[in-house]
């Protein structure tokens, strides 16, 4: 897990209430929903703001969601893609 990775993880973890849960525990390749990490459309809801909150960046509609939240690591490739945000006042 790249360091990028394992900070969005802890960031992941956190908003989410994911109780003993680290990020050594969750592969990033490994889907964030279903199987994977076990997420669900409430915890998409959550995890958008927390992407939106810590990183800036809007998850402009459910396809691109899909796409973004396939893992941590396509998660990470997203946000690296994004133009960086302008500060918030």
């Amino acid at each position: 897990m790249t360091p990028n990775q394992q900070q969005l993880t802890q960031h992941i973890i956190t908003g989410l209430n994911l109780e003993d849960v680290t990020p050594a525990d969750i592969d990033p390749n490994a889907p964030l929903f279903g199987e994977g990490l076990g997420l669900d459309s409430i915890d998409a809801l959550e995890l958008a703001v927390v992407v939106e909150r810590i990183y800036g960046i809007r998850i402009a509609n459910m396809e691109v969601g899909k796409q973004a939240f396939a893992s941590i690591a396509a998660l990470d490739a997203f946000i690296a893609s994004q133009p960086p945000s302008a500060p918030k006042p």
